[in-house]
């Protein structure tokens, strides 16, 4: 199991293409292909694509896929032009961010604006807290479905004197997601209260707004359990339906003994797993003169961050000398899945962010210059495990393992070898870049965006040494001392040449670096971290005219030293855990067609496909008294051949809609010999405007009701052979199964 990179969101994937866009509302309707994209400049937002259509969960935007795997954080959320966290461990985005009626724009950075603004990799989800407005204005929408989701989200803006202006919003969602569990009504239960107040300058020179924003937000992530079958098929369990169960102990309590204080603490996943935030934004812009622009911005961010997990990890088939029991002490004789639980309390962080850029307009440029600093200080940040077992079942009981001679029985509560793998690290932070672009109308045949980003980035803390041994507790040993200076850069130029004043060619390269953070000091030893350098190239050509645009192009991205944590087990004893920290690279080589078409009135279409390759480069590590070397096997999650189709059809005030994403193969474990089968994700719906003021939505998510395990195998990372696994138990995570949203959306 892939800690850092497979762990949370198993989000699904897709392609790398020129063009994509998020809705920018959170009305249940895709974005609109009605208008055909005409090429012109390279512009800084992806056009036709709908990140916010998540087939794994609907707290947050799925993962636009580059051909690298795909992180726990998921894809970056900017919000007000700052990154909505400074690192996604210990808070995820979707704790203090959620699309929603107090963001007045919202939509999806190109890969070179985002290795330019922020000297990242990765497309990045941009959204603007809405301001407050000239005339009394309310915003809301409701939704729910058959499962009894509930969301209400609302905002209140307008003026009041002097040319100050307001603006409210409260959003809260309680959703019970699609699953019953023992111990808690709701999966995901998030509330998030905004307040804001806008000045605007005299003369039209510019504005400046004070935002506030409190969120508390709790998610749990759920698993599925199916019986493994050759050709990569997951088949459904007599008494556990995918998506449709818990696979949570039946209690939701977990055992954990504080790593730093030994003091053993009992927590509910039901009621400990909340983080809390508060966030103030500075927004402003003010014209300087006749063509110079200053726009600013500045973020305070504290979070009390808890991370809390149930991860299985490998099923054991019983031998009769094993000793399995309830807690009553009645013998258990099926099969029994270990589990391990991870546990980060209210863990203290402090974010100081800030943007500053001046811009210049001439008629052959637009210049821009800036400089971001982000400082982000974490106090003692923990990571408690535990062990245990759980019947394979639906809302499982735990069980009590005796008589093992391998260090894996339990206690008195049910629980064992606390703490390996146990994490800490504690400091801060430090990034401050410059950088620089410029959009050049070079001629009338010929534009080219390019830009720089040069970022130090200091991180200074302690973490301990010493190995995560059974029952460890670090608070009585010493820690070490680390002080670390990156200097990292970023470049991009994107070109577009006009051969015709319909058809042109494209091109683009770009690099990225990428150096060390707090969260790689989190384990044992020193993680002698590495410079992660990512070269990307791509050309291609485009075709317009008035019903239909062609994007194509070949991508190719490499990235070395990607550091990850594997929590393995041992392929011989499944009881048996360890954690390695590996470094190792990966390429990939892809080719990308987007089109967008309306054949006929009223009708429009949107498909794109993507063949790629992505493979990993250099990956060695040695666990369990054993060497492993993956070269050139292909990445976790990815498929090769990717599609996306998107009808639309429009007729008066109706909208009918639908999303098809099919994905070939995934290989679902790092020696490739297990994977799932290709599958389709679906959405469909239907959007009705009643009148001026209320709308309404349906969506379908998963209409053909599709069953079937996704991601990757829990506890599979080492095996060599596949046949024992075959007709085998095993876990992993899913999509969504059948499910009817309905949304009214109101304004006045």
């Amino acid at each position: 199991m892939i800690r850092k990179h497979k762990l949370l969101l198993c989000i699904a994937v897709h392609s790398m293409p020129f063009f994509a866009v998020a809705q920018q509302t959170e009305k249940p309707v895709p974005a609109d292909t009605s208008r055909v994209k005409k090429t012109k400049a390279p512009a800084k937002e992806e056009e036709n694509r709908n990140v916010m259509l998540n087939a794994a969960s609907n707290t947050g935007p799925r993962e636009v896929n580059i051909g690298l795997p795909s992180n726990v954080g998921g894809i970056t959320i900017l919000e007000n032009d700052m990154p909505v966290v400074h690192f996604f461990w210990p808070e995820l985005p979707t704790t203090s961010w959620r699309q929603s009626n107090s963001l007045g724009k919202v939509g999806l950075l190109k890969l070179g604006e985002v290795a330019i603004t922020q000297g990242d990799l990765g497309y990045a989800v941009n959204s603007y807290a809405r301001k407050g407005t000239a005339k009394t204005e309310l915003l809301g929408s409701l939704s729910t479905n058959q499962f009894g989701w509930l969301k209400g989200d609302i905002t209140l803006s307008g003026p009041l004197k002097n040319n100050w202006f307001y603006t409210a919003g409260v959003y809260e969602n309680f959703d019970p997601s699609t699953y019953d569990m023992k111990f808690a009504r709701y999966v995901d239960k998030t509330q998030i209260y905004r307040a804001g107040l806008t000045k605007l300058f005299n003369n039209n020179k510019g504005e400046v707004s004070l935002f506030y924003k409190y969120s508390s937000s709790a998610s749990l992530t759920n698993y599925s359990v199916f019986r493994y079958q050759e050709g990569g098929v997951a088949q459904e369990l007599s008494n556990f339906r995918i998506g449709r169960d818990s696979y949570f102990l039946n209690s939701g309590t977990i055992r954990f003994k504080d790593i730093l204080t030994g003091e053993y603490m009992d927590k509910n996943l039901g009621s400990d797993a909340t983080s809390s935030t508060h966030t103030i934004d500075l927004v402003g812009n003010y014209a300087l003169n006749d063509s110079w622009k200053l726009n600013f911005n500045a973020r305070y961010h504290a979070t009390k961050a808890t991370l809390f997990y149930a991860i299985p990890l490998g099923t054991v088939s019983q031998s009769s000398a094993d000793n399995f029991t309830y807690s009553d002490g009645s013998r258990y004789t099926g099969d029994v899945q270990s589990v391990m639980g991870m546990y980060s309390p209210n863990v203290p962080t402090h974010t100081l962010m800030s943007r500053v850029e001046i811009v210049k307009k001439t008629d052959k440029h637009n210049w821009r210059i800036g400089l971001t600093e982000s400082y982000y200080n974490v106090n003692k940040f923990t990571s408690n495990r535990s062990f245990y077992y759980q019947e394979v079942a639906a809302n499982p009981a735990q069980l009590y393992r005796s008589g093992a001679t391998d260090g894996s029985n339990t206690d008195d509560a049910g629980f064992y070898n606390y703490n390996i793998a146990g994490e800490y690290h504690n400091g801060y932070e430090n990034k401050v870049a410059a950088f620089f672009s410029d959009d050049w109308t070079v001629s009338d045949k010929l534009t080219v965006t390019y830009g720089l980003n040069l970022k130090y980035n200091k991180v200074k803390g302690d973490y301990y040494e010493q190995q995560r041994s059974p029952g460890i507790v670090l608070g009585d040993l010493q820690t070490t001392n680390f002080d670390k200076n990156y200097f990292n850069k970023a470049f991009d130029i994107n070109a577009v040449y006009k051969i015709t004043p319909k058809f042109g060619l494209l091109a683009e390269a770009m690099y990225t670096e990428q150096s060390g953070r707090l969260e790689n000091y989190s384990g044992a030893l020193d993680p002698m971290v590495r410079v992660s350098k990512s070269p990307y190239g791509s050309f291609g050509i485009y075709l317009n005219s008035d019903k239909f645009s062609l994007v194509s192009a070949v991508n190719y991205l490499t990235r070395d030293n990607v550091q990850t944590r594997l929590n393995l087990v041992n392929p011989t004893n499944s009881s048996q855990a360890q954690a390695a920290t590996v470094y190792y690279g990966i390429r990939t080589i892809g080719w990308t067609t987007d089109i967008v078409t309306s054949p006929f009135k009223n009708f429009d279409l949107h498909y794109l496909i993507t063949l790629q390759d992505p493979v990993y480069r250099n990956y060695t590590f040695s666990a369990f008294g054993n060497d492993y070397n993956y070269n050139g096997k292909s990445v976790l999650e990815i498929s090769k051949v990717l599609m996306e189709i998107d009808p639309s059809y429009t007729m008066n005030k109706w909208r009918f809609w639908a999303s098809l994403r099919s994905y070939s193969q995934q290989f679902a474990n790092l020696t490739n010999v297990l994977y799932f089968k290709s599958r389709w994700e679906t959405f469909a719906g239907a959007a009705f405007a009643l009148n001026k003021h209320y709308d309404f939505g349906l969506t379908v998510v998963n209409p053909l009701n599709q069953r079937g395990a996704k991601g990757t195998i829990s506890g599979a990372e080492l095996i060599t052979d596949p046949s024992p696994y075959y007709n085998s138990i095993l876990t992993g995570s899913y999509i969504r199964p059948f499910t009817i949203e309905a949304t009214v959306n109101f304004k006045f």
